[in-house]
C-alpha cells in the first residue's frame, strides 16, 4: 500500500518563459526508456515478485524503498512539464482565435491535442512508454545490475536534459533528481556488493557522479541529500539499513537511513486553461462546499 502527501519533492519555481520544447526535452525524464516511468514501474514490480523475501529481507527492503521513492519523482517531473506549458497559447473561449496555434509548431503537439497542456506518460518524441520497459527476471543479482544499468542511463539523460533548458523549473527539478538518482546508483552498486563480493562503486561515476557543475544540486548536496536513503514508510522496510551504510564513494561522508519520507513542499497550484476546456466546469459552489466543510468539521 502507498501513504500518499499532498507535497511533492521539491519547491518548483514558475518559468519565466514557459516552453512547450522545454517540456518536450523534460517529457525524456518521464516517459523515455530511463525515465522515472521506467524506474518506477521496474523496481515496483520487482518488489511485487520479490521470491525468498524473508531470507533476503535486506534487499527486498531495498528496493521497495526505492521504488516508493519513485512515484514522487513521476510527480515532480510531471509538475515540472505542467508548468513549462502553463500559459503557452492564448487563453479564452472563443476557437475562432486559433487560440491553439502555437500548438502547431510545438514539439509535442499532444500536449495541445492528447491533454489539458499537460504531461503524459511519453517520451522527449512523443512515443508513448510502454510496459517492455520493465525488467523482472526474478534473479537478485541480474535484477540488481539492471538497476543499476538503468540508473546510470537515466543520470546521463538527465544531464543531457539540464543541457538543453534554460528555465528555472527545469533546471531546479533535474538539479533534484541529479542528487536522488545519484543514492539510487550508489544504492544498487552496495548492493551488488554485499550480495557477491564485486566492488562496482569501483565503477561509479557512470557517467559522472559528481553534482559540482550542477548549482541546482548542490543546494541539496549541503543538506546531505545524497547521503540519505528514506524508507517512505513510518516502520517497515528498515533493514534496507543493512544494506545502505557505510561511506559515499564521492566524499566518503556516512551514509545515513531516514526511516519516513522527506517533508516536501506545497504542490504548483495549476492555473487554469479555458481554451483547452481545462478544467471545463464553471458551475461549482465554492460557498456551498465551504458551509459543508464548515458543518463537517473540515478545515479548507
Amino acid at each position: 500500500m502507498i501513504h500518499r502527501f499532498d507535497r511533492v519533492a521539491v519547491d518548483l519555481p514558475r518559468p519565466t518563459n514557459p516552453s512547450p520544447n522545454d517540456a518536450a526535452a523534460v517529457q525524456e525524464l518521464l516517459g523515455g526508456k530511463f525515465g522515472e516511468m521506467s524506474t518506477l514501474m521496474n523496481y515496483t514490480y520487482q518488489s511485487f515478485n520479490f521470491r525468498g523475501r524473508n531470507r533476503l529481507r535486506p534487499f527486498y527492503d531495498l528496493i521497495s524503498c526505492i521504488a516508493a521513492e519513485e512515484y514522487g519523482h513521476i510527480e515532480v517531473v510531471s509538475y515540472a512539464i505542467n508548468l513549462l506549458l502553463t500559459g503557452t497559447t492564448q487563453r479564452g473561449n472563443d476557437p475562432t482565435t486559433a487560440p491553439l496555434l502555437s500548438g502547431v509548431n510545438a514539439r509535442n503537439a499532444y500536449h495541445f491535442i492528447a491533454s489539458g497542456q499537460s504531461a503524459l506518460p511519453v517520451d522527449s518524441m512523443g512515443n508513448f512508454w510502454t510496459g517492455q520497459n520493465v525488467f523482472s527476471s526474478g534473479n537478485l543479482k541480474l535484477d540488481l545490475l539492471h538497476n543499476f544499468f538503468l540508473e546510470c542511463g537515466a543520470r546521463a539523460n538527465k544531464m543531457r536534459v539540464y543541457e538543453m533548458t534554460v528555465e528555472p523549473t527545469a533546471r531546479a527539478m533535474v538539479g533534484y533528481l541529479l542528487v536522488r538518482g545519484g543514492v539510487h546508483v550508489v544504492a544498487y552498486a552496495r548492493a551488488l556488493e554485499k550480495l557477491t563480493g564485486v566492488e562496482v562503486t569501483k565503477l561509479v561515476p557512470i557517467p559522472d557522479l559528481s553534482n559540482d557543475a550542477f548549482p541546482e544540486a548542490l543546494a541539496h548536496m549541503k543538506n546531505n541529500e545524497h547521503l540519505k536513503l528514506y524508507s517512505f514508510s513510518p516502520k517497515d522496510f528498515t533493514q534496507a539499513a543493512q544494506v545502505w551504510n557505510g561511506t559515499h564513494p564521492e566524499d566518503g561522508k556516512t551514509l545515513e537511513f531516514v526511516q519516513g519520507s522527506p517533508e516536501g513542499f506545497v504542490p504548483p497550484d495549476l492555473d487554469e486553461e479555458p481554451q483547452l476546456n481545462a478544467p471545463g466546469f464553471d458551475g461549482f459552489d465554492q460557498g456551498m462546499f465551504a458551509d459543508i466543510a464548515k458543518k463537517m468539521g473540515i478545515k479548507v
